[in-house]
């Protein structure tokens, strides 16, 4: 972890989570969180909270219908269940990001690949081992964001997990609207392509306004 002062401003943590890992922190109003795919095709499972108050959280639903769209860029508005801004994508080098094809856990590997995978790590409990930290259990988690995972929708309504469209080095940078609480799992998954079969490593940097 780095603190450095930069043109946009202050940054206060800027470090790498590495494959399969979790990782969270709580962000400031107006703070800026920069998600970076510094090799290429690994998804980023992702959820936010307001921070005073986690019964605030991301709503898949709420975002979706609010932009007439399933899939973000770079003007999204990551919405509450109040309907609430939490977090505005601001830039997105990628171009691309899924709201529907929700987090990896040990019930749906077995479901979908068969039981031999019970054991391998998932999204799930990465969430549930991070966000205990913040006094969060399984009755905190919905439905998540997945930054760089390609998802895209047949004209039948089929989902589809395929080859990301991200790139090393790729990034998407979100701005606080209000003080939130978020959390963040590395994909582990080995068993689809959203992580080329081999997950990697992603940065993580939060840059505070000058003057905060």
């Amino acid at each position: 972890m780095t603190t450095a002062t930069t043109r946009a401003g202050r940054v206060v943590t800027d470090g790498t989570v590495p494959a399969r890992a979790a990782w969270s922190a709580v962000l400031r109003a107006g703070s800026l969180l920069t998600i970076t795919d510094l090799y290429g095709n690994q998804a980023a499972d992702f959820l936010v909270y307001d921070a005073h108050d986690t019964s605030v959280r991301y709503s898949a639903p709420d975002t979706i219908q609010a932009q007439g769209g399933i899939f973000l860029t770079t003007g999204s508005v990551l919405l509450s269940g109040e309907h609430t801004p939490l977090m505005t994508v601001v830039q997105d080098t990628c171009g691309r990001h899924d709201t529907v094809g929700g987090a990896c856990s040990k019930e749906s590997n077995t479901l979908r690949y068969g039981h031999h995978t019970w054991s391998q790590h998932a999204c799930v409990e990465n969430f549930l081992a991070e966000g205990a930290r913040h006094g969060l259990d399984g009755r905190d988690l919905v439905s998540n964001v997945n930054w760089y995972m390609n998802v895209p929708v047949e004209p039948d309504g089929t989902l589809g997990i395929v080859d990301g469209i991200s790139a090393p080095g790729l990034k998407v940078v979100l701005r606080a609207e209000t003080d939130v609480l978020v959390l963040l799992s590395n994909c582990p998954q080995i068993n689809n392509p959203c992580n080329g079969f081999e997950p990697t490593a992603l940065r993580t940097t939060v840059t505070e306004p000058d003057g905060s």
